[in-house]
């Protein structure tokens, strides 16, 4: 296997896990709008952010175990999935916060595969 496919297999789900964390993150910030005390906005966004949290822990044990964080950010689709499920939502909706992970989940599964057979 090319070493530059091997290197991108290792990078592009990094990357793309420390964007869509990010990019949870940034929904959590609405809480701040709404007032209160501190403490109970910060609450706020604190349970805002436990699907971020989820896979923060998730990326950051993908980042030496490839298959855990393909089983992360595929539980976290599959969850996504069906807690809205009983929603009216888009399919633009269910595509961008459940297809970016089960896709950067599928690129770790790919990347530990591909190093699992270039080990032996």
């Amino acid at each position: 296997m090319n070493k530059i496919i091997l290197r991108t297999l290792f990078w592009t789900p990094r990357i793309l896990g420390i964007l869509f964390i990010l990019f949870l993150g940034m929904f959590s910030f609405d809480v701040f709008e709404e007032g209160g005390s501190f403490w109970l906005m910060l609450g706020g966004f604190l349970i805002h952010n436990i699907p971020a949290f989820f896979l923060l822990v998730s990326l950051i044990l993908g980042w030496r175990w490839e298959w855990v964080g393909a089983l992360g950010f595929i539980t976290f689709g599959v969850w996504y999935i069906t807690l809205a499920i009983s929603r009216d939502r888009s399919a633009s909706t269910y595509l961008l916060l459940t297809g970016i992970p089960f896709l950067i989940g599928i690129l770790f599964l790919v990347g530990w595969f591909y190093r699992k057979r270039t080990r032996n």
